[in-house]
């Protein structure tokens, strides 16, 4: 019988019950392997592999036809020297974290809006802190680099708000979901930075995404912008942004991802002023509903496969996303 192999630490008893079925529709029997370990030795008895498995396994996996990431980014699987033959089927699971990752943009970006990094100093002396300057998401002027789902998903969300504009950046300007109130080219970012109160960027690990915030792009934001990163640290100049912080170019930033990871302890971005750390945690299996809508992708997926239909969320491995 043709085998399923999924090799996750997140899914849950009703999650693998799903699968089951899925798949035993389609003549597969499926193994899990909830500690996310997949064991070499029958590596290759497995036509799909569905989860977060070592790489290095990929190649021992003979029969392989289709891996499918249970995240989002692929970066790291896009070399076709990992797998064992040309053919191999990526898909990703892009779609199933627009939620909670919107979500973590409107929280850090709310607290660093609204002065949480110098009143929790004042909460740790047990100070009681003065009153400050506050912004509001409401009436600002955000800018998206990324419209897929996180990013999308996030300016839903920024308009509901009430932003007074949301334009989206992305690699043509073709159209997007209206709540993007135009969208702009990479080639255009320049030009709309300077009226930027919110930065947001949600873009995937390519060679065309490395650097793309630089000295010379942050020095284009007014001093009162605030950046959100979410998508790859290898997209910011860690460097540029920490001295603009430092020497108040721009008002705050933060963080979840970083080059390298984990940060080590002695990393400079630590001791960056106005800068809000989370160690990538934004997406993630950590809200029930991304794994719900992970394993709904995969089996509606897997029913395409087995019928021969084109992938819904295939990679395209030269683009990387």
């Amino acid at each position: 019988m043709k085998k399923i192999a999924v090799v996750d630490k997140f899914f849950e008893e009703h999650h693998l019950q799903q699968i089951g079925e899925a798949a035993e529709k389609h003549g597969y029997a499926v193994d899990c392997y909830p500690d996310g370990v997949l064991p070499q030795e029958r590596a290759g008895e497995y036509e799909i592999v569905y989860g977060m498995p070592d790489k290095a396994i990929l190649r021992d996996m003979k029969q392989l036809k289709w891996f499918c990431a249970s995240f989002a980014g692929v970066d790291r699987y896009l070399d076709e020297a990992l797998y064992p033959h040309a053919g191999v089927l990526l898909s990703n699971s892009a779609g199933a974290y627009g939620v909670t990752i919107s979500e973590h943009i409107v929280m850090v970006t709310m607290m660093l809006l609204r002065q949480m990094l110098p009143i929790e100093e004042y909460v740790r002396r047990r100070d009681w802190a003065p009153i400050m300057p506050m912004r509001s998401i409401f009436g600002s002027r955000i800018t998206v680099l990324g419209t897929g789902d996180i990013g999308t998903t996030f300016a839903r969300r920024a308009k509901g708000l009430g932003a007074k504009s949301v334009c989206g950046v992305r690699r043509s300007a073709k159209p997007a979901d209206p709540a993007f109130d135009r969208v702009m080219t990479m080639e255009q970012l320049n030009d709309v930075l300077p009226q930027t109160d919110i930065l947001v960027m949600a873009m995937p690990a390519t060679a065309q995404t490395v650097g793309t915030l630089n000295a010379e792009r942050i020095a284009l934001l007014p001093p009162h912008a605030v950046v959100v990163n979410v998508g790859r640290g290898s997209a910011v100049d860690q460097e540029a942004l920490a001295a603009a912080l430092n020497e108040g170019r721009i008002a705050g930033a933060a963080l979840d991802v970083f080059v390298p990871e984990p940060l080590p302890k002695d990393h400079f971005l630590w001791e960056t002023k106005n800068l809000l750390i989370t160690p990538h945690v934004a997406g993630n299996m950590s809200l029930g509903y991304t794994c719900d809508r992970d394993v709904d992708m995969f089996c509606e997926d897997l029913d395409n496969f087995a019928a021969g239909r084109p992938l819904l969320h295939l990679v395209d491995r030269k683009r990387g996303y």
